[in-house]
């Protein structure tokens, strides 16, 4: 009898649970990569990879129908919003359970998907497309000051500024349209009325939310993320509402299939949908949830793509919070420790580092400036804060600042995870 296999394509952010739990549900894991020495969970050796252009379907059909000929294929599946729905393509082409692949177009075209959320009632930022500086110009005198600009096709907040003035804005429109900043499409960028107010995001698995968490950011004119809380600790009232109007994104977009996150500002208005993701949410997002309600997003996605009965239950009610270690400089790397006593705190339920000393650090004021995080867990949100604030306070680096053309190397600066 041939082997359950799933393929998984491409990915970066938490496709090492999606290996070890599909190996968990005695499935064997197949990775489709265009680079794969781009991920280190691949370069261990530990599961089977192929080389393929993940960008081109007709070399996916080719390789999965290759693999069928010796595995019994339970699903396709991914979590990189680049590819997921080429992913929603492959699993039609094979009948397989997947998402709607015009759904997943439509959703990650944020123009598109702002349409679509306007047209159904749905409150948003107010919001402009531009293809050129003039119409990026006009667009944020129209919506007044200050503006978000941002590509209308992305995830990970590359690209994503916080414009107060004009000036500002020409800057950063010069960024994007001026060759340092990589398209994955025309370029073309979204410029949008600043919803300031807390942040929240709702974390749903079909058309069910499972539990909505709140977080803050690191400082402006950037949105990358430094401290996140799951569950927020909401009122019924605000959690009914986010609630509500996160259905009516799903019933807007024509997605309701597999997992979705939302994220909000609560404004004078109440809830403002800032963007709707039509995958699982990235980084640290499963894990929380998992340690906050015990329920496994990650096997639950799995278990629907193989076309087996979910459990979205509760287990549990804890409270998960995450802080991203964000350095303040550019630099070298030249140390960074403590992260071995702070995984020892009771209650600390991961610490990782992403970086290795020597390193350089060239912070783009994305999410990928993070070098690390510590999770903790506990009953109580102030007790989970306090344990997250002893972990990161124990962990420490130095960064050396890059010279300037024609001066001494600047002198060591030493940071603690909490700044």
């Amino acid at each position: 009898m041939a082997r359950r296999a799933l393929i998984l394509i491409e990915g970066e952010s938490n496709m090492l649970r999606y290996v070890q739990a599909a190996q968990r549900l005695g499935l064997h894991p197949i990775a489709l990569s265009a680079d794969p020495a781009r991920y280190d969970y691949l370069a261990a050796g530990e599961i089977e990879v192929i080389r393929v252009d993940t960008a081109n379907l007709d070399a996916l059909i080719a390789e999965c129908s290759r693999l069928g000929a010796t595995y019994d294929i339970a699903g396709i599946t991914g979590a990189q919003e680049s590819v997921y729905a080429t992913v929603g393509k492959l699993c039609q082409y094979f009948d397989l359970p997947g998402p709607n692949p015009a759904s997943i177009e439509r959703c990650c075209d944020k123009y598109t998907q702002r349409q679509l959320l306007a047209d159904a009632g749905v409150p948003i930022p107010a919001y402009r497309l531009a293809a050129n500086a003039t119409d990026v110009e006009s667009s944020a005198a129209e919506i007044g000051l200050p503006v978000i600009l941002k590509p209308a096709v992305g995830s990970g907040s590359v690209g994503v500024r916080l414009c107060r003035s004009l000036d500002e804005v020409a800057e950063h429109t010069t960024h994007l349209l001026g060759g340092k900043h990589i398209w994955r499409s025309s370029p073309r960028i979204l410029v949008e009325e600043f919803a300031q107010g807390p942040y929240y995001g709702a974390e749903i698995m079909g058309n069910e939310v499972i539990g909505i968490g709140a977080a803050d950011f690191g400082p402006p004119p950037h949105f990358v993320f430094r401290e996140s809380i799951f569950p927020a600790p909401l009122t019924d009232e605000e959690y009914i509402r986010i609630a509500d109007v996160s259905l009516s994104c799903l019933q807007a977009l024509g997605l309701g299939w597999g997992p979705t996150c939302i994220e909000f500002r609560w404004t004078k208005r109440g809830p403002v949908v800032i963007e709707v993701n039509p995958r699982l949410a990235g980084g640290t997002n499963p894990l929380r949830v998992q340690l906050a309600y015990g329920v496994d997003l990650v096997k639950e996605h799995i278990k629907l793509v193989i076309g087996e009965e979910w459990d979205l239950r509760r287990r549990h009610s804890h409270v998960a919070a995450a802080r991203l270690l964000l350095p303040d400089r550019d630099g070298t790397l030249d140390w960074i420790g403590g992260d071995n006593r702070a995984a020892t705190i009771s209650g600390v339920a991961e610490v990782k580092l992403y970086v290795e000393p020597k390193t350089p650090i060239v912070r783009k004021g994305d999410d990928y400036d993070s070098i690390g995080h510590v999770i903790a867990v506990s009953p109580s949100l102030a007790q989970t804060k306090a344990i997250l604030q002893h972990a990161v306070d124990l962990i420490e680096w130095s960064i050396t600042p890059f010279p300037t053309p024609g001066e001494p190397e600047g002198s060591v600066a030493t940071s603690h995870g909490g700044l």
